[in-house]
């Protein structure tokens, strides 16, 4: 072959390799179509969240209590931040440059823990809350920083700062609710405590999503118009709560200077009235930029603000308790209305003494809680499981036991709150472990006037009072009356079922008879009543060891038909008539009498202006 030949197959074949090479080349381009499509919207798109609303929260007769407000964010997509004119950046957000690189870090954690659950979205929160002053400066000049942009989301405002337990607050979302809920993101804001937190899935609203094209520099260039990269966000639904918006007000003012709660309920339904608690915070103050900043202080704060006393807080009931042992006593047989018994000055058997203020007697059933004699009580908790029919103390305390926890003591109640007690009604095992096992009714006998190993919640007391008011049964106490256009009605389910109590319903009347008498003369709240309402109450008096005794009351009213139950529990107040009935008894009266002048201005004074330390 001819050397001008040779180099034409050299050629020839050069070009069929070339020819080869490109159509291999462009067949992996057209086989491997759907990924490099992937992989170039991944490059132009951002899916911008469009943050909804969350619900209006109103009190019982529609005063708004909890609104949305707008706020502003920086958002960035941090691992595209090349060229960053930190100056200017520092200038308008009025931070340093180790703070914008400590910000930028976070935020590039922010965007891998994002892209988990959203290819499209790389983007991720850079600086929450802009003030109005940084918000203008940036919309002017975000031209000039390439790859941020400015999102726009909700918080919250009170229009009530004395529900602030009840209620809660927004805090943002750690990882666990993250991964566990699959709906929310790094930098969400999401519900921590209160009825936020409780209804959080209801309350949040649906968020929607706003699909750009964007260029190199991550510039928003327009709109996807494609209704499948695009949907409005849609807002929480309006949520009506049980509170009332003015007892609230007004029960912070009673409380004012002092350590305790009030829990008021309305017995027919089991909705939560009143929720108030002191020391408290002003919700207000867990907004926007200082939220972090603020519950640090507020967790440092040795009154404990942040500390729910309503379902948190353990006490020993006291006298209240009374009125629970007399209906196990009478369900047992071994107690009558006609029953006396006499006391001088206290409960005596050997070495073991009970106490008891200078009364007249002997006093029959009604008699014992007007009066709330200790001794009477020692003696009908001695009947109660020492009684020949079960033979041995221990089956008798079991069988008190188990009339005790059908009035929902020693369990949640279950409320619509997060990290309620469970108080405590001992078990015969837990006796066993601190008396040993050889213990009598005698070595117990505390329990019969509410102390020793016995502890409530002030929610807990209240129902008692709810249960006294309905003669047997209570619904689950809640904060919720209604969450409007909300489809499913599941989440109240639990609140329409009755509970009923092992005592039956006749054994009721003398103990209220009773109760009835305590805010007369001669009863131990005597002086405290208000003109023209019937309250049936109980006084309580719980020794503290940590200091002075704690001021209980729990009541109703009116007598018949009852409206309102109300616990009121104020820390080493001393006796119950002092601080906690008067507190009681003009909440009731608020409540039953809205915009009248109350009937007792200067024991309201005395409540308003007290400290008690």
């Amino acid at each position: 072959m001819e050397k001008g030949s040779k180099r034409q197959v050299v050629y020839i074949g050069l070009i069929v390799f070339v020819f080869i090479v490109y159509s291999l080349k462009l067949a992996s381009i057209q086989l491997g179509e759907v990924p490099y499509k992937k992989m170039a919207i991944n490059n132009a798109l951002n899916k911008i969240t469009l943050y909804p609303s969350r619900s209006n929260i109103f009190d019982r007769k529609g005063k708004l209590m909890v609104y949305s407000t707008q706020m502003y964010d920086l958002s960035s997509f941090p691992y595209e931040i090349m060229k960053l004119d930190t100056g200017l950046l520092c200038s308008i957000l009025e931070i340093d440059l180790p703070t914008v690189r400590h910000l930028i870090l976070d935020a590039r954690i922010r965007a891998k823990k994002r892209q988990k659950n959203n290819s499209f979205n790389n983007s991720a929160l850079f600086y929450a809350n802009l003030s109005n002053k940084q918000f203008t400066l940036l919309r002017e000049n975000i031209y000039r920083l390439p790859g941020f942009y400015i999102e726009s989301r909700t918080d919250r405002q009170f229009a009530t700062t004395s529900a602030p337990h009840a209620l809660g607050y927004l805090g943002e979302a750690d990882e666990s609710l993250i991964e566990l809920d699959g709906y929310n993101q790094p930098g969400d804001l999401v519900g921590i405590t209160g009825i936020e937190r409780f209804y959080e899935k209801q309350i949040r609203g649906i968020k929607g999503v706003k699909t750009v094209w964007q260029d190199r520099t991550y510039t928003e260039r327009g709109v996807v118009k494609d209704t499948q990269f695009n949907y409005p966000s849609t807002a929480g639904p309006d949520v009506i709560s049980s509170l009332d918006f003015d007892l609230q007000e007004y029960g912070r003012l009673l409380l004012n200077g002092k350590k305790g709660s009030i829990v008021a309920i309305e017995p027919t339904t089991g909705e939560v009235i009143a929720f108030i608690n002191n020391p408290d915070y002003d919700p207000n103050t867990m907004v926007g930029r200082e939220r972090a900043k603020t519950f640090k202080a507020l967790l440092r704060d040795d009154q404990k603000p942040l500390y729910n006393r309503a379902v948190k807080g353990v006490y020993p009931p006291g006298s209240t308790f009374k009125t629970v042992m007399a209906l196990i006593a009478m369900q047992e047989g071994v107690l009558t209305p006609e029953t006396t018994h006499g006391c001088g000055g206290g409960y005596r058997l050997g070495s073991i003494r009970v106490g008891c203020h200078a009364h007249g007697g002997p006093l029959d059933l009604r008699g014992s809680i007007r009066i709330s004699c200790n001794s009477y009580y020692c003696q009908v908790f001695r009947d109660i499981i020492d009684n020949p029919k079960y033979g041995d103390v221990k089956i008798g305390y079991a069988a008190l036991e188990k009339h005790l926890r059908s009035f929902g003591l020693g369990s949640q109640l279950n409320i619509d709150l997060l990290g309620e007690s469970r108080g405590n009604i001992p078990s015969v095992a837990q006796l066993n472990r601190r008396h040993g096992d050889r213990w009598k009714s005698s070595t117990v006998i505390s329990l019969s006037i509410g102390q020793g190993e016995i502890l409530l919640t002030p929610l807990q007391i209240c129902n008692v009072a709810v249960i006294m008011a309905n003669r047997g049964w209570y619904y689950a106490p809640h904060l919720v009356k209604k969450i409007d256009g909300f489809n499913d009605t599941s989440w109240d389910r639990k609140y329409r079922i009755k509970k009923f109590t092992s005592i039956n319903p006749t054994y009721f009347a003398t103990i209220i008879d009773g109760m009835s008498d305590v805010t007369k003369p001669g009863g131990t709240a005597n002086g405290t009543g208000i003109n023209d309402i019937e309250i049936c109450a109980k006084t309580g008096t719980a020794q503290n060891p940590h200091g002075k005794d704690h001021s209980i009351y729990m009541a109703f009213a009116p007598k018949d038909n009852p409206k309102i139950a109300i616990a009121v529990l104020v820390e080493n107040g001393g006796f119950g008539a002092t601080w906690a009935a008067p507190i009681a008894n003009l909440m009731i009266e608020k409540y039953l009498k809205p915009g009248a002048e109350t009937s007792k201005p200067a024991m309201e004074e005395r409540i308003k202006t007290s400290v008690i330390k």
